[in-house]
């Protein structure tokens, strides 16, 4: 599933070529991808300008100048693109929206994401806890306080940090040398320290990358991430770590595959 740094290529991807275009016409392929079902959202978009596009957690969220918003999620196979009017859609294409000769397109093969209607007082904050990049350290060891679950499970709760998924939750537990089935709320403040300081130096290192594509990953204009050429844990079971040489392992964490090296991360 795309995480915070591939879903924030995207939008930086999208939002220099889109700032002020009119939707000028929408083509709904699967009415199943919008939420909720009952929402008109040709009647809602078309003749609109985008105001804003930005990230929020995991999702792509769009302003328009009428004050209304939406927000795309990926789910786990979604794309969304940027393509000329005259490039014949991809499979599983399920949504266009087209501005001036370009059209946005989400597709999604196995349709775990979908296109979420906010109007004007919904928000795409609900259900999301901070944004790690912005988070200080004080309120980082604040919210692990609450939590008596793996440090691991703990990353992933997107109520708890917004927008950190399997891979960046493994690659920020390898930079701080924290085992990632420590319970959160025994970490200390050394650990939660360096924690703080893991997670932002990975996720800005991603984000200079353009995320990781391991499988459908692609930013809005098809090119691939370069981020899992520097895995440094993430599905490098059995391979030596970079660091300590020591076999990298795999464990099942909350139904998630975790890999750490047993040496640095104790």
């Amino acid at each position: 599933m795309p995480e915070l740094p591939e879903v924030e290529t995207i939008v930086r991807t999208l939002w220099p070529r889109l700032a002020g275009r009119k939707i000028q016409g929408v083509s709904l392929r699967r009415a199943d991808v919008i939420f909720p079902d009952r929402v008109n959202l040709a009647g809602m978009l078309v003749g609109r300008s985008l105001a804003d596009i930005r990230r929020r957690g995991k999702k792509i969220v769009f302003a328009l100048t009428d004050g209304n918003r939406f927000y795309i999620h990926l789910g786990m196979t979604g794309r969304l693109s940027l393509q000329l009017a005259h490039t014949p859609p991809a499979p599983h294409t399920h949504l266009i929206l087209r501005l001036d000769g370009r059209e946005i397109r989400f597709s999604d093969p196995r349709r775990f994401g979908g296109v979420f209607w906010l109007g004007k007082n919904g928000s795409a904050d609900e259900g999301l806890g901070p944004e790690p990049l912005k988070m200080r350290r004080t309120q980082l060891a604040r919210l692990l306080r609450r939590t008596t679950r793996a440090i691991k499970s703990a990353l992933l709760d997107q109520s708890l940090i917004a927008g950190l998924g399997n891979i960046y939750a493994d690659e920020s537990l390898f930079a701080a040398g924290i085992h990632p089935s420590m319970p959160a709320n025994k970490l200390s403040a050394r650990q939660i320290a360096r924690l703080s300081r893991g997670m932002k130096q990975v996720l800005r290192r991603a984000l200079r990358h353009r995320g990781s594509t391991l499988r459908d990953y692609r930013d809005a204009d098809g090119n691939a991430g370069d981020f899992q050429k520097l895995h440094r844990v993430y599905r490098r079971a059995g391979m030596p770590c970079v660091v300590c040489k020591t076999a990298v392992r795999r464990i099942v964490i909350s139904g998630r595959s975790t890999h750490f090296c047993p040496k640095c991360q104790t």
